[in-house]
């Protein structure tokens, strides 16, 4: 898949932002892993300060897709650290994205993968296994769903209903 850098998104599917088809999430992330632009098939999880799905998911081969994790908006630990910033660049995510924290900041940029959160926490999560998979999310003012398309890069972070290309 060519990158598309999300500016020049915005700017060729104007008639997309009006219907509401490309969304742009409000500009709350922080940037992280060495891929500074990603994009790729979302996939959603729902949890609040418990990452065992997140291990879950990660561990399945990833097809360049983007793991969106709703957790919440919690900023009392960490879902993410670079234990599994390491195991989503080895098995081929492409990204993800955190409406939360993550945690080992140094191993995550050392990562080829591209990573947003909110902030970095050193507390690890619960690890009770509760949450639910492959349910829409709302992040960032956005409704985000399974099987959308996710773009990511300096300017910000948009989501469509289909795959983009100019």
């Amino acid at each position: 898949m060519a990158y598309l850098a999300t500016a020049e998104a915005c700017d060729s599917f104007p008639a997309l932002v009006t219907s509401g088809d490309l969304r742009v999430l409000h500009p709350m992330f922080q940037t992280y892993g060495q891929r500074r632009a990603f994009a790729g098939p979302v996939v959603t999880l729902k949890l609040f300060e418990d990452n065992v799905l997140v291990r879950e998911l990660l561990e399945t081969k990833g097809e360049g897709r983007v793991l969106v994790i709703d957790g919440g908006g919690s900023i009392r630990c960490a879902l993410v650290g670079g234990n599994l910033a390491l195991l989503a660049q080895n098995m081929g995510w492409a990204g993800i994205v955190v409406n939360g924290c993550i945690r080992d900041v140094d191993e995550i940029n050392g990562c080829d993968i591209g990573v947003r959160a909110l902030a970095s926490h050193p507390l690890k999560s619960n690890k009770k296994g509760n949450g639910e998979k492959h349910v829409s999310v709302h992040i960032g003012g956005v409704v985000i769903s399974d099987g959308d398309w996710l773009y990511a890069d300096s300017d910000g972070v948009l989501v469509s209903k289909t795959e983009l290309s100019v």
